[in-house]
Order: C-alpha cells, then sequence, then structure tokens
C-alpha cells in the first residue's frame, strides 16, 4: 500500500457537498489534505449579509468534521482587477465566446498560486 501521508493535497472548498467529499476522500486514503476557501466576490447585501460569510462557516465546520486545516483567501480585488473588469470590457466589444473559458483559466491559475503558498 502507498504511503500518501507524504502528499500534501490542497482542496478549494465551497462548503458544498462536492469539494466537501473530495476533502473526506483524500483524507481517508491518508493525504496530508488542506482545504482552501477563496473569497472572489463582495455580495454583501444592504443588510450586512453575505453570503460567502455563511459558505466559509460551512467550510470550517466540514474541516473540523474531518481533521484537516482550513484556510480563507481573499481575491476580491485580484478578481475585480484582472477578471471581471476584462470581462465587462469584453462584453462591450462583444466577445463572448472565449469569456467564460478566460475566467475559468484566471481562477484556476489563481488556486494554482494558492496552493503552492500552503
Amino acid at each position: 500500500m502507498t504511503d500518501n501521508s507524504k502528499t500534501r493535497v490542497v482542496v478549494g472548498m465551497s462548503g458544498g457537498v462536492d469539494s466537501s467529499v473530495v476533502a473526506y476522500l483524500l483524507k481517508q486514503q491518508g493525504y496530508d489534505v488542506v482545504g482552501v476557501f477563496m473569497k472572489n466576490w463582495d455580495d454583501t447585501d444592504e443588510n450586512g449579509y453575505c453570503t460567502a460569510t455563511e459558505d466559509y462557516k460551512d467550510v470550517a465546520k466540514v474541516a473540523a468534521k474531518i481533521g484537516i486545516p482550513y484556510y480563507s483567501v481573499n481575491f476580491e480585488k485580484e478578481y475585480w482587477d484582472r477578471v471581471f473588469t476584462y470581462f465587462l470590457d469584453e462584453y462591450k466589444k462583444d466577445v463572448h465566446q472565449i469569456l467564460m473559458l478566460f475566467v475559468i483559466m484566471k481562477l484556476s491559475l489563481k488556486l494554482s498560486l494558492t496552493m503552492r503558498l500552503v
């Protein structure tokens, strides 16, 4: 049997079922699992409610239950500066075809950079 304990796996956790199950299964297989919650958008409403806060609480509960460390990283400024403003500029030019691919690539790059920091 392979010793996975020396292999760190960083899981982007949203607080939802899919990422939680992935973290759990990797932990069960002996990997050194670390959870990362990425806040990419300020969705605070006029009453001060923010869904990201609730999502982060869910990540914290899951991480505690399965026994892994977790971190929150805030990419609001980077997301706005590097992804969303580009999206708006290109949308105004009517360039719809490549936008989703670009957004996915940018977010993947950020997650990759985050994983290197852990």
